[in-house]
Formats: C-alpha cells, structure tokens, sequence
C-alpha cells in the first residue's frame, strides 16, 4: 500500500443478507484506487479505503448496478496505515483492515453522493431506503405478486388441464427474472456463486425436466424465506436506530435573556439550554442550576432514577424528571454519547470476527464445490450405470439448492451483529466481532483502582468528636471549605449538603501551604490539617493518635480540626469502592476469572480496599510496571483483560490482550481500548464477558442448524424421500431459523 489513503462511509440500503455483503465487498474492491472495504448487515453501512484519487461516485454506481442504493455518509478522512490486530493467540497481525478499529469520535456527516437509481422492486433483496412496515417494501411486493401468480397458476391449471406447464413457468418467472438478473449482475462483478445463481440453475433445471410446477413453488418459498430474512435483519438494524430516536428534535435554548425553541442538532458547546421537568435532554452537558433526579433507563437500563444538580454530567436521551434545569452542552450533536454509540457499534458491525473470516473464506470453495457435486450426482448414475436422467438431473438440482450457504455464512455477522447491538443498549461497546468473540476467553481480570473499582473521588467515611459534636465538626470543617475545589473540601462538602446543613462562610479564611486551611467562625478560631500538621499546634491525645493510625491502615486521608487548639474532632476520607464493585469482582469470579488490582496508591490504602473486595492487590505501580505485569501474566498463558479510565492506564490496556476502559475516563484511555464501559460499573466487566460467551454459544448452534439441516435434506433427497420445494428448506428455511436465533441476543439480559 503506497501514498496516502482515506477512508469514506457509505449508506448502503437494501442489504439483509450475509450475500448481499460479500457482492458489494467484492464489486467494490474491483474498483481502482480502492484498498480496502469493510461491510455490515445490519448496520447497513460501508467503509472504503482508498487512494485520494479514486472515483467515488463509481462505487456509488457499482452499488447500484447490484442493485442497492449507496449514499456517502463520511467526508474522506485521513486513514493511518496499518493497524495491529490481535488475533485469538494475542499475536499481532498487521494488516490494512483492523478490527480494533472504530477509536475516532464521530464526525459530522458530510455532503451525501447522489446515487444511481436502484433497480427497483428487481429482486428479492431489493428494497431501497425503505422505511415503515415490512408489507409495503418492494421486497414484500415482488413476493406478494409472485405468490399471486402461482396461485392463478394453479387455478388455471385446475380450471384448465390442458393449458399444461407453461402457465407454472409464466408463474416462476415473475421470481425469477429478476432473481437471474441479480445472479448475472453478481457474476459481471466478481461473484459467480451467488445463492441467486444456484437459484436460477435450479429453476431453470426444473423447467427442462418438465418440474415447472415445484419450481415455481421453489421461487416462491425463496422469496417468502428472503423476506422473513430481511425482516429479522431489520430488527436488529432498528435496535441500534432506536437509539438515535432518543434524542429530542428540539431544544430550549437561552440566548440573550430570552428562551427560543431551536433544533437540537444546531445546538454548539457552551450553549445554555433549559430542560423542563419530564422532557428529554437534547444534549450532553453539565448542569449549572437546578436538581432533579434522571432517570437514565432508555440509555443505560438503569431502573432507579439518579438525583442530579450543578456541576454533574447529563446524557442526551434521559429524562429530567422532576425540577427544570439549566444545562451547559458539551458536547454537539455528532459528538454526544449517543451518536458516539451508534457510530462505534456500526464501525464494529463492519469489522470481521476470526469465525466470521474463516466462515467466509470457507465458502469461496464450499459454493463452488456443491455445484460441482450436484453436477456430478445428475450426471454419473445415468452414464456409469444407465440410471434415468429425469430422477438424478432433479436430484442434482435439489442439491444445489440445498448446499447454498447463506444459513452458514450469516450465522456468525448475524450473532455478532444483535450482541453489539444489545451490549450498546446497555453501555457496553466493543470495538468489533473480534473483540466480542475473544472477550469470551478471558481468565484474568487486572482491574484499576481510581476511577474503575473506585469513584475516583474521595466520600467523608468517619466523623469522630472529640471537644464537639459530629455535627459540629462536620459544620465547622465545612464552614472552612466553602469556596474550594480541593477533592477533600468537596467531600466535605458534599456530606454536610447529604446531612442538611448549610455551614457560613468562615472568617480571613485561608490556606497554610502544605498543612491545612484556617479561618475564624463566630470568634473561634479553627484549622483543618493534617494529624502532623495539627500536632505542631497541639499534641495530639495516644488515644487520638491510635484512632488516626486505625484509620489510616483502611487506606483512609484523617484530617483533625481544632478550634482555638483545642482537638474539636477528626474527620476521615477515602475513595470509596463502586456500589457494585464487590459484586461485580464476585461475577468475574464466578465466570472463572482471576482478577487482580494494579494501582499506583500506596500499599496499604490498596491492601484496605483490595481487602474489602477481595482480590489480590500490586500497589506503587508506574505506567510502565503495570504494562510489565500485563505482559508477564500473558507469558504465564493468562488470557488477559486490563481495565482502567486514565492516561496511566494506557500502556497497559495496549499490552493486554482486551483493553477495556471505563466510563467517564480519559480519551486517551477510550481509544487506546478494545471496549469500553460507559457507565462504570464493575459488574458490566463481568457483562461483556458473559455475553462473549453467550453469543459464541449462539453462533455454535447457528453452525449446527445450517449444516444439520443440509445434511439431513441431503440424505433425504439422494434417497428420494425429498425433492425441490423441502430443498428451499434447506437453505431458506435454514437461514430463516438462524437469523432467528441470532435476533434473540437483542433479548439478553445482564448478570444479577
């Protein structure tokens, strides 16, 4: 690969079909200048990389002389070479196509490519950008008139018995024609084996041997099968759509004093909006006034509203509840939490898991290989044993029916595809099929401990009086601490708020460098510091200094007040683990992962929490010995998965074998990671991990439905228990039932 290349996103309507994927990848890399092209299903999208100079509006018309509409979705943005890719072993694979991809925000959608005018309602995959119910798609029309005419067919030939077989082919053409054009338009274009081709041969086949009344039937039970098909796809396509349907049209926007009513895609970072109660935000943002609670169900699954005020984050898509609020944007419209779940989820759609790539390559041969055995079993028992032409010739047709791979192919991008799609509705992304299936594999778990199995922020945890009360240490301290943004004043803060009290602003407050703040309330004289620093002022009680040391060895920050020098009691702080950390460390447990903490916190706050949650803790760690560890524990064949949320944790995600960041952590450390947690929860770990699992074991029965089927319809037919219309069964019924099972992934249901 030489010279710059970039990449442009494609709309790609009228896809449902694994088929329908692998015509438009092969057409489009025939395309000079074109170096690569991923395709997704259900996403119904296309990225190609090209050189600068390539002609996309040749691809535009390659697209749509298959027979689907492409519409440019990306401006061409800068692609950078190649990508390393882990495969199942955590070998590195250098290659062009990298499904680890997918680390960019979204951009703005750019212009949109004119396309070429589909060939409308010309077969059975065809149906355009077509919204709105299934019955009214062009796909459910060309299969409503084909089931029409094959019922006149039998009507006629019942009232009329001599009008023979021609009004069955009249029938069959109708399916036919425009099925045959696709398999000639497939061919011209690099795909001979298409399951139209085979579709067509059988047809046509049974026509000759005088079958015209079962092939008909054969192209009607296709086309039903193919609609069924893109009816299942089209459930999953709309799983991820709904996401997008979340965010409100317009939004209030405060400018100048005034209010107005404005789109909420136009809406720019800094802006002030107001969200009435019971409205849905429009915007990622900060909230600078207002309470409320949030209830962040439709984007994360959480059932119990968060109570909300200034300075937390909000998600375009939730619902204010109860109080208005006034909310800074801060992110635009292209660039929120849920476009940016929509465009990552898509991007991985495109990218091919090791089952998927091998499946594909598997049928190049396997299609071609079924033709030839059809061809050899009409052919051989008539001339090597004098056995009857008509009953072999339609026995080889069957069999090509019957070996068309669709149910195999689209068993494991279907799977993949409704995982996605259900792990994005619940804040879980991964960045490809790849990802997913190797997600499964994983037996340790090496976890941060700020920000990931912490709040990263530290909570007031013990309030101890000593000369005063709890609840006056706790208005005095605060008292002092009004104004800063210290992480210990706000923890303070915050607990006199939770416990009701609204402390005065102390008195020639201010700060002693390194040792605490001082101040004045009501003429006492107060300082909040440091046990040492409080200690140069006034020694400090043994028993005072024992509880400090007890205090200090759960990994908690002690700071003692004293009022006039006078111990008034000691106030203790520590980050906190996650609500669900613990039951989120046990999950991993349970699934038969190790799990580990690597911090760079001191070793005995990270023995306190290491000790509360149960794993085993490496504290004092540097970037670099957390990326150390990783790559030793691989080497002691550990199949590793590293999670954190900050800029240090970014060597290691990058060694491990699956990198997964959380929610609310640096971008450095969400693009650096194969996955991401977006609402940090330990427990969603465990989540990605089991659903890894559970859609491997669907892609394990989708491989079983497709071949047993085949096999079972093989045997039968070589017999002669079976002939051409149960064949279709084989194949379309197959695909069917596989597409089936891979859209009950969208049901999955998160760990308890």
């Amino acid at each position: 690969m030489s010279g710059a290349i970039v990449q442009t996103r494609f709309r790609v309507d009228g896809m449902d079909c694994a088929g329908c994927a692998t015509k438009i990848d092969t057409a489009t890399r025939r395309i000079q200048g074109v170096e690569d092209v991923s395709v997704s299903v259900v996403a119904g999208t296309m990225t190609v990389r090209h050189a600068p100079a390539a002609d996309l509006g040749e691809v535009v018309k390659k697209v749509a002389s298959l027979g689907y509409k492409a519409s440019q979705l990306t401006a061409n943005q800068p692609f950078e070479g190649a990508n390393i890719v882990r495969d199942g072993s955590g070998q590195s694979d250098h290659s062009g196509h990298d499904d680890r991809t997918a680390h960019s925000a979204p951009k703005a959608a750019a212009g949109r490519a004119k396309g070429a005018g589909r060939l409308e309602g010309m077969h059975g995959h065809d149906h355009g950008a077509e919204e709105g119910p299934w019955w009214k798609t062009s796909k459910a029309r060309l299969t409503i008139f084909c089931g029409i005419a094959m019922g006149l067919a039998f009507l006629i030939a019942w009232a009329i018995p001599a009008s023979g077989s021609w009004v069955f082919v009249v029938a069959m053409a109708v399916g036919l024609v425009p099925i045959g054009r696709r398999a000639l338009s497939g061919a011209l274009n690099g795909s001979p084996f298409s399951i139209e081709t085979l579709m067509t041969v059988a047809a046509i086949g049974a026509v000759f041997i005088n079958a015209s009344e079962e092939a008909a039937v054969v192209v009607f039970l296709f086309l039903v099968g193919e609609l069924l098909e893109g009816i299942a796809t089209g459930r999953a396509r709309a799983s991820i759509k709904a996401l997008a349907k979340l965010v409100p049209k317009t939004a209030f926007l405060e400018f100048e004093g005034k209010t107005r009513e404005v789109p909420a895609d136009s809406l720019e970072i800094g802006a002030i909006i107001l969200v009435r109660p019971g409205d849905r935000i429009a915007a990622d943002g900060v909230i600078v006034s207002g309470e409320s609670g949030i209830d962040e169900g439709p984007v994360t699954g959480e059932s119990v509203p968060k109570q909300k005020g200034v300075d937390d984050p909000v998600f375009a898509g939730t619902i204010n509840q109860e109080g208005a609020l006034r909310i800074r944007v801060t992110a635009a419209a292209a660039d929120n939490t849920i476009s940016r779940i929509i465009h990552l989820v898509e991007e991985a759609q495109e990218s091919k898991a090791p089952t998927e790539r091998f499946i594909d390559r598997f049928s190049k041969y396997y299609t071609p290989g079924v033709m030839v055995v059809a061809a050899l079993i009409a052919l051989l028992p008539p001339l090597a044993f004098g056995a009857e032409w008509g009953e072999w010739v339609y026995k080889g047709l069957a069999i090509l029916l019957i070996g068309c791979p669709c149910a195999l192919v689209i068993s494991t991008p279907a799977a993949i595809a409704a995982a996605l799609s259900a792990g994005a509705r619940r804040g879980l992304l991964m960045k490809g099929g790849a990802v997913l299936e190797n997600l499964g594999k994983v037996n340790l778990v090496a976890l941060d401990k700020t920000g990931t199995l912490t709040e990263g922020k530290p909570r007031v945890t013990d309030i101890i009086g000593v000369q005063k009360t709890e609840l006056e240490v706790l208005t005095l301290a605060a008292a002092l601490e009004i104004g800063s943004s210290h992480p210990l004043a706000s923890a303070i803060l915050a607990k006199a708020k939770e416990r009701g009290i609204e402390p005065e602003t102390a008195s020639a407050a201010g700060a002693v460098g390194g040792k605490g703040v001082v101040g004045s309330v009501q003429g006492i004289e107060l300082f909040l510091g440091s046990p040492r620093a409080a200690g140069e002022q006034s020694k400090l009680p043994a028993d005072i200094e024992t509880q400090i040391a007890a205090l200090n060895d759960e990994g908690k920050t002690v700071s003692v007040l004293l009022a006039n020098n006078a111990i008034a009691g000691i106030i203790a702080m520590r980050d906190e683990p996650r609500d669900d950390a613990k039951a989120g460390v046990a999950a991993l447990k349970s699934l038969g992962a190790d799990v580990v903490m690597l911090t760079g916190d001191n070793q005995r706050t990270a023995a306190a929490i290491a000790g509360t949650l149960g794993l085993e803790p490496r504290a004092e760690l540097l970037p670099q010995d957390k990326q150390r560890i990783v790559g030793e524990l691989r080497k002691q064949g550990k199949f590793v998965a590293k999670v954190g949320d900050g800029i240090n944790d970014a060597p290691a995600l990058a060694a491990a074998d699956i990198g997964i960041a959380m929610g609310g952590g640096t971008d450095v450390a969400l693009e650096t990671a194969d996955a991401a947690v977006l609402h940090g929860r330990v427990m969603d770990v465990a989540n990605m991990i089991a659903l890894s699992r559970a859609t491997m074991r669907n892609i394990l029965q989708n491989i079983g439905i497709s071949l047993g089927l085949k096999v079972v319809f093989l045997v039968t037919t070589v017999i002669g228990l079976t002939g051409l219309w149960p064949a279709i069964l084989a194949d379309t019924g197959a695909t069917v039932l596989v597409t089936a099972n891979a859209m009950r992934l969208l049901e999955w249901r998160s760990l308890k």
